[in-house]
């Protein structure tokens, strides 16, 4: 759980990194940035900062911020039978930094990316992508997946069909997506 003085300076940090990224904030936006540590108390190594722009019954748009080797962890965005959906397709347009993907298909022989080493067991697939600013690639519905920011962090815009990320499937069953703070 994180306390309101980490929330604040999660907050504080990740819109410098927006800033690095000529990404212009309202005040209420940089009020409301996300943070997600899934719950591990870990954020430096497992997080991510979110700034959702909208998310509607057809598409999304979010900043994703990274601090330096920070990772969001393997899950998948599985079919929600429910609303009808084949599961979120998104795309990542790296913004500033570097940030390496991961997802399923040949494993890559010398991945840049290393997960916590506690943790390394939940990460299953090795096939990497690397975007640079300008670069970007679009995840397919169902697919797992996990992404770490580069050494100097990184700032990721997502693209997608609707989110509904308490729906999204994790690899580690000790992960929460909704944040607690207290």
């Amino acid at each position: 759980m994180l306390t309101k003085k980490q929330q604040r300076a999660a907050q504080k940090r990740a819109h410098e990194f927006l800033k690095r990224a000529g990404i212009v904030l309202t005040r209420a936006e940089a009020r409301n940035i996300e943070i997600a540590d899934f719950a591990l108390d870990e954020l430096e190594t497992t997080g991510l900062e979110l700034v959702v722009y909208l998310n509607t019954e057809r598409c999304c748009a979010k900043e994703l911020v990274l601090f330096p080797r920070q990772t969001c962890p393997e899950h998948l965005h599985p079919p929600i039978a429910r609303f009808d959906e084949p599961g979120k397709e998104e795309t990542f347009r790296c913004r500033w930094g570097t940030v390496y993907l991961y997802v399923e298909g040949a494993p890559t022989k010398n991945p840049k990316a290393t997960p916590p080493k506690h943790r390394a067991q939940h990460y299953t697939v090795w096939h990497e992508i690397a975007l640079k600013p300008g670069e970007q690639y679009t995840i397919p519905p169902n697919t797992l997946h996990w992404f770490q920011a580069g050494a100097r962090g990184a700032v990721v815009s997502e693209f997608s069909t609707t989110s509904r990320d308490e729906y999204d499937i994790f690899t580690d069953p000790a992960i929460r997506r909704a944040p607690k703070v207290v």
